[in-house]
């Protein structure tokens, strides 16, 4: 009798906590806004290589982007990575919504992590345009876009036609985790991805964030050859890298990446053609690498860990912005390089407050879409942003190219 009355007691308890959960979380949904706290599961697509699962789309928008709602128009509509996603941060804290607020006009945020310039290429044609808007920005990320930009063309055959080398078995899928993870892993991702109750208790508390400096000061131990950090109290910087990874996806002697960056420019060139066609302008966002908006410090120090390959990276990225400057001027395509004003703030707590991610944090995203706002504030042509949308077919020619 005891053990069957202790059995029931079990039960109820179970259920009461399971309730309890289940209401918590229906209420966390209420109060605040899902897609501030989920992560985004994906599912294959031969032309994406991966989008939005329909069952992870809570708090995100019909098109599976992290917008309330996809709007008839937009002003202007940012295409981009993680870093146009906002990774790290909620939503109204990523670069495209802060630009919103700074402007005054409707940002749309087309951004989804894994993504490259094939994926903001064909975004930008099927539905960033459908939106009618007067400017498409890219964020093109130095990190990762142009290996991204070789393993899509290469790794899926709905682009077979910006291929010039005959290049086998290349994996496209940077979604998918290459090894089988263990069940508890399992269900952290799938509750990491569904459960807004278990990411405010685990990864958005005060308990996170201790957590998260305790990495970074303890990188290199905890990634061996892999990781380390950069710790300077005078200037308020505790901040880990993880560069290897970075420096093969950036190197300029790589032949992939070479063929990476060609493809990219090509895009860029068609898209800009594309938008003058379609009477919107377009920008190009460059957004560096941590450990360029860092490289004052990290540059030519051989006291920390890693210092070769640190100097390797800084090096290589400092070509491959050159290259790409260098083609952006020639083709007559407006960009913005927000690397020197990171780097004059890198005291704010630019990233993201752990050694596993080296995203930007709010901070970063409001920096990036300060130094977008600054140059459109700069440029005549934003007042164009100001009128309405009356006279807009008047400013542009009979080839189709848009003067204002």
């Amino acid at each position: 009798m005891k053990i069957k009355k202790a059995l029931i007691n079990l039960g109820i308890l179970t259920m009461s906590v399971g309730i309890g959960l289940l209401l918590c979380e229906f209420a966390s949904r209420l109060i605040l806004n899902p897609a501030d706290y989920l992560g985004v599961g994906m599912v294959a697509d031969n032309v994406l290589g991966a989008v939005a699962s329909p069952s992870a789309k809570a708090g995100f928008d019909a098109w599976g982007f992290r917008n309330r709602e996809v709007p008839e128009t937009a002003d202007i509509v940012a295409v981009g990575d993680s870093h146009t996603y906002g990774n790290t941060a909620r939503m109204d804290e990523s670069w495209p919504y802060v630009l919103e607020r700074l402007l005054g006009r409707h940002v749309y945020n087309m951004g989804m992590g894994g993504y490259g310039p094939n994926q903001y290429f064909y975004l930008s044609n099927t539905k960033a345009l459908s939106l009618r808007p007067r400017m498409i920005i890219w964020g093109l990320y130095m990190g990762d876009d142009f290996e991204n930009a070789f393993s899509i063309t290469y790794g899926l055959d709905h682009w077979a036609y910006l291929r010039e080398h005959a290049v086998e078995n290349v994996n496209f899928n940077i979604w998918e985790n290459p090894t089988v993870p263990s069940w508890h892993k399992k269900i952290r991702v799938w509750l990491s991805q569904h459960s807004v109750v278990y990411q405010l208790l685990f990864h958005a508390s005060l308990g996170g964030r201790v957590q998260g400096e305790m990495q970074i000061r303890n990188a290199s131990q905890l990634y061996p050859d892999q990781a380390t950090s950069l710790i300077v109290p005078r200037d308020n910087i505790l901040e880990a890298f993880r560069p290897k990874g970075m420096l093969s996806r950036l190197d300029q002697e790589s032949p992939n990446v070479r063929e990476g960056m060609r493809i990219t420019f090509r895009l860029l060139e068609e898209m800009n053609e594309i938008c003058h066609e379609n009477h919107a302008q377009f920008l190009v966002v460059v957004i560096p690498t941590k450990e360029m908006v860092f490289s004052d410090y990290l540059e030519h120090n051989s006291k920390l860990p890693l210092s070769d390959v640190l100097d390797k990276l800084v090096a290589n990225e400092h070509l491959a912005r050159e290259r790409t400057f260098k083609f952006l001027t020639d083709s007559r395509i407006a960009y913005v390089d927000p690397l020197p004003v990171l780097k004059s703030s890198v005291q704010h707590e630019l990233y993201a407050r752990t050694a596993a991610d080296m995203h930007p944090n709010k901070n970063g995203y409001r920096v990036i879409a300060q130094a977008v706002f600054e140059i459109l504030k700069q440029d005549p042509k934003l007042e164009s942003y100001k009128k309405s949308d009356s006279n807009r077919d008047s400013k542009c020619n009979a080839a189709g190219r848009c003067m204002q």
